[in-house]
């Protein structure tokens, strides 16, 4: 019995009749393998990173069909406030230091490390902070790009820095 490739040839002999290569991401899994990706090229990113104690410092680091990406410090203490992205589904990942996401009414506590990532749809809300004692440098990717970032009524600040034990000094 003659096999497929005997009876139609090599389908790689002949290009045209291969579905095209996506050219740019169209799946959560291939925007969370780009966000590794660039994680993992630490030299392409690591010397624009700068830390601003007025407010969190960002930067837009690569656009593409339908997506952005962009780069974010965190100095200790700094947090987005409880938010949504609109319309876009999105791709957090820490690339150093540690931060901690907060969802849901109860402000649910997820500590996130460097190499973690969350992925979301669109309408979810988090707030994102870094309650640690060292910056923190995250990658975030939109698609569509972020046009929108509606904020949400969260607990007062205070509510997710750990509370002091009795009797202890708060410094």
């Amino acid at each position: 019995m003659n096999s497929d490739v005997q009876i139609a040839g090599d389908p790689l002999a002949v290009p045209h009749l291969m579905p095209p290569v996506p050219a740019h991401p169209s799946t959560v899994a291939e925007f969370a393998g780009l966000a590794r990706g660039i994680a993992a090229d630490r030299d392409s990113w690591a010397h624009l990173v700068r830390y601003d104690a007025a407010s969190r410092w960002y930067h837009r680091l690569r656009t593409g069909p339908g997506y952005e990406v962009w780069l974010l410090s965190w100095v200790p203490g700094q947090g987005s406030g409880q938010h949504d992205h609109g319309p876009s589904s999105g791709v957090l990942t820490v690339l150093s230091g540690e931060l901690t996401e907060l969802t849901g009414a109860t402000g649910a506590r997820r500590r996130l490390r460097a190499g973690d990532q969350r992925v979301f749809a669109p309408g979810y809300a988090h707030e994102v902070v870094n309650d640690s004692l060292e910056p923190a440098v995250s990658l975030h990717i939109y698609s569509p790009g972020l046009t929108e970032m509606p904020m949400h009524h969260s607990a007062p600040a205070a509510s997710v820095v750990p509370s002091v034990a009795p009797g202890a000094v708060a410094r």
